[in-house]
């Protein structure tokens, strides 16, 4: 079977688990009902248990499902702890559900997965190591991959049900209230995480740092956590600006970056109160540079940025240059510090964010996204999972929800190294053309022909080469030439999700 982006679909896996093929970027008004988690009713006075070794085993049985999640990224220290007890105790057949996996999970995870302790995983992404183990089909059923929003979706419409959460953070009283904001070990938002906390069927908290009763701010409250572990370390907060967060200073990127922001200023959406987000990667993290001089330029200030929140756009909070900044991840130490003094750094959950099935996510606000991409094609759909090899080597994160703006620019090099950018069609589609309405590399745009609108705009920018799509393809195979065809078995070793909970992808096995 074929879904509206042409891509053939395992019907396997797609009546086995209920699934719907990917229709179209707009999720329309549905009716939901949503779901409730059990609750373990408590009236004790105090939920703090010795160790996870006395805990584990009473909690985590054959068959469950368990979530953590990454605000730590590199510098997490939970999740291996959690699992070493996991696995050491013999659970089998486990799902695990974190809201993304880093490369410090990679070998624990391996080595679950190895020993039957994990047969499924459902994430936003994964890298290294374990995206190379299972893009060799080394595991049993095929990952689910969501977005953020798409993660949200799925938990609050039953698509996701969490047994046990075990989430790390660096500080916590006797009855479990929590925020990411104090002691060793802050990350700031706690925006993920708080989806886990308000629906899995039992909650447990790890920290260095248990404060004194009740501790406020709550992000995470008492009301939603049956167990409280304390732990020698949680976590290092100094890694979590590791890998796709770096701060470029690659030329190449900075080029991009200025091209974008000159896309950005020149279109009908920079005006006094806009709004934007930036990915993760160097180019798209780099904009926040050219943007700052841009609104002192023009004497604009920004209604409010959103998403994973870095540095630089704390620093545009505390210049007056953005009024508020809505904040579900923080990317580096200095906007996690942020958050605690600046009451306009507002948290919000990942349901908040880019639930595209509440009633109102931020997203729907966006005017602008930033986004970045391994491979964009002549359809203008974008792949952010996996690597001109085939291997998973990415995640969706943000990108599919945070397309929905009124204005998505997609940043990348035309070329890395000797590998094209720019295709005929993309290894894994996760974001659909559609949602797409500038490309911009370092020798020139394109603009999606639907949008008219922005030719007009965009068409006489001094210095900004303007090119089709299928012109940029052109370009990058002439400097690279035409690869070969990658060879993948039959077997599905993951499916891309869509936003809405429709499957627009998969991704097969890769041929030894």
């Amino acid at each position: 079977m074929k879904n509206n982006v042409n891509r053939e679909l395992p019907e396997k896996w797609m009546q086995k688990w209920d699934y719907q093929g990917y229709q179209s970027s707009q999720t329309g008004n549905p009716v939901i009902q949503r779901v409730a988690p059990k609750v373990h009713v408590s009236t004790g006075d105090d939920k703090v248990v010795d160790s996870l070794e006395q805990l584990v085993p009473k909690l985590v049985h054959n068959g469950m499902t368990i979530s953590f999640h990454h605000h730590f990224r590199n510098g997490d220290f939970v999740f291996n702890q959690v699992m070493r007890v996991i696995i050491d105790a013999g659970i089998q057949d486990l799902t695990l559900a974190p809201s993304s996996l880093t490369d410090v999970m990679n070998d624990i995870v391996i080595e679950a997965i190895q020993k039957g302790t994990v047969t499924q995983i459902t994430s936003s992404g994964m890298r290294g190591s374990l995206g190379d183990f299972v893009s060799h089909g080394h595991l049993k059923n095929p990952v689910i991959f969501r977005s953020h929003g798409g993660r949200a979706r799925a938990i609050e419409d039953g698509d996701l049900r969490i047994d046990v959460a075990f989430l790390g953070v660096p500080n916590a009283d006797r009855l479990g209230n929590a925020n990411g904001m104090a002691g060793q070990a802050v990350f700031g938002s706690l925006g993920y995480a708080l989806m886990d906390a308000q629906y899995a069927n039992q909650v447990v908290l790890l920290t260095d740092n248990l404060v004194a009763y009740p501790n406020t701010p709550a992000s995470i409250k008492q009301t939603q956590v049956d167990y409280v572990v304390p732990v020698a370390q949680v976590g290092d907060p100094d890694k979590i600006g590791s890998g796709a967060t770096r701060f470029t200073k690659d030329p190449k990127e900075l080029k991009i970056a200025s091209l974008v922001n000159e896309v950005i200023t020149h279109s009908p959406y920079f005006q006094d109160g806009f709004s934007f987000q930036t990915g993760s990667g160097g180019a798209a993290l780099a904009v926040t540079r050219y943007l700052r001089q841009s609104m002192l330029d023009h004497h604009f200030q920004a209604a409010f940025a959103l998403g994973g929140i870095t540095k630089p756009t704390t620093d545009l909070l505390n210049e007056g240059l953005v009024r508020k900044i809505m904040d579900v991840q923080d990317f580096d130490r200095g906007a996690a510090e942020s958050m605690q003094t600046n009451p306009k750094q507002q948290e919000i959950d990942a349901s908040w964010y880019a639930d595209p099935n509440n009633k109102g996510a931020m997203v729907d606000q966006l005017d602008i996204a930033i986004l970045s991409a391994l491979e964009v094609d002549t359809q203008f759909n974008v792949n952010v999972m996996s690597g001109s090899d085939g291997v998973i080597r990415g995640a969706i994160g943000g990108h599919q929800d945070a397309a929905h703006a009124k204005l998505t620019i997609i940043c990348a090099p035309l070329v890395r190294g000797r590998i094209a950018t720019i295709v005929p069609a993309v290894t894994t589609i996760v974001t659909p053309g559609d949602s797409i309405d500038v490309v911009v590399t370092e020798y020139g745009i394109a603009i999606n022909p639907r949008r008219s609108d922005l030719m007009a705009a965009l068409q006489q920018i001094p210095g900004v080469p303007v090119l089709s799509i299928a012109e940029l393809q052109a370009l990058a195979q002439k400097k690279v030439g035409q690869p070969q065809p990658l060879t993948f078995t039959e077997q599905t070793v993951a499916l891309i999700e869509y936003r809405d909970g429709t499957i627009i992808d998969q991704i097969k096995a890769v041929q030894d």
